[in-house]
């Protein structure tokens, strides 16, 4: 059968959700969650190069993508909200049991589907994404106040976080190699963000984030305690996350496998080669362990 790509929509709880996936429908499936401010997109590379091993599906949460945009006024932009409706994603697409991919905000979204089933994910493959306070950068000051304080922080926020030059640093980072980066990753994921409404959206998810902070223990004590089969693949050259946080990850889980790889935030920007083999590599263990 075809391995192309498929671009689909289900409704879930109301919504229309968009995602992409690839694969053969009865291969062990990737479920791969986005991280800010991108969507399924920022997935493609791993798509053409796993649809062979996985059925690989990328979901565009709630506000992100091509997915429903609801009124904040009538749809909570929370990281709880929008887990749910991810896990209710997974039951519209059949999915059961998956290996986990998260990065960035798809951490906070995975580690809530974890929590609430563990049954399902078969193990987890971290990108960049936090679950230790020590593991938030210097860019977090302004973040950390706007938690404080909304209304006094709400514009610096708005220049730390949402701005071209911002979102283009989250891609580059301290790179000493900027011309290996397209810059339609960051011009485009800037016109997503210039769309009506969608301000308001991602200020209220970033006010959210104070709740992961606060959940960080809860999922620290979920890994020490299960001892999850765990891939970390992580951009050295990220300022957004600090580059101890994958150390910290295999402080909680001994065994986990830890790989700091040559590129930023979004390392699948330079290294998908690299870290397609990893994955490859990982999801075969764990499949082969049952």
């Amino acid at each position: 059968m075809s391995l192309r790509t498929r671009y689909r929509s289900v409704v879930v709880d109301g919504l229309s959700i968009f995602y992409r996936e690839a694969g053969a429908p009865d291969a062990p499936v990737l479920l791969l969650l986005h991280g800010f401010p991108s969507s399924s997109r920022m997935f493609e590379p791993l798509l053409g190069r796993l649809a062979d091993r996985f059925r690989l599906i990328a979901p565009d949460y709630p506000g992100f993508g091509h997915s429903d945009a609801p009124d904040p006024r009538s749809f909570p932009y929370t990281f709880d909200r929008i887990a749910a409706t991810m896990a209710s994603f997974a039951a519209a697409v059949g999915v059961e049991r998956y290996l986990l991919y998260v990065q960035d905000y798809g951490g906070p979204v995975g580690f809530r589907m974890a929590l609430a089933d563990p049954g399902r994910p078969r193990g987890l493959i971290v990108q960049n994404a936090v679950a230790h306070d020590t593991g938030l950068g210097p860019l977090w000051a302004t973040r950390r106040a706007f938690w404080q304080d909304r209304a006094a922080h709400e514009a610096a926020v708005r220049e730390n976080v949402l701005s071209l030059a911002a979102i283009r640093t989250r891609h580059v980072g301290n790179d000493p190699e900027p011309e290996r980066y397209d810059p339609d990753l960051w011009t485009d994921e800037h016109a997503f963000l210039s769309r009506p409404g969608e301000i308001e959206i991602q200020l209220d998810l970033m006010y959210d984030y104070r709740t992961n902070v606060a959940s960080y223990p809860t999922w620290q004590e979920w890994l020490r305690r299960t001892q999850p089969p765990l891939l970390v693949v992580w951009g050295r050259h990220d300022t957004s996350f600090e580059v101890t946080e994958p150390a910290a990850y295999q402080s909680d889980v001994p065994g986990a496998e830890v790989h700091l790889l040559d590129g930023g935030h979004f390392v699948l920007d330079t290294r998908a080669d690299e870290v397609a083999t990893l994955v490859r590599t990982f999801g075969g263990r764990v499949l082969e362990a049952g």
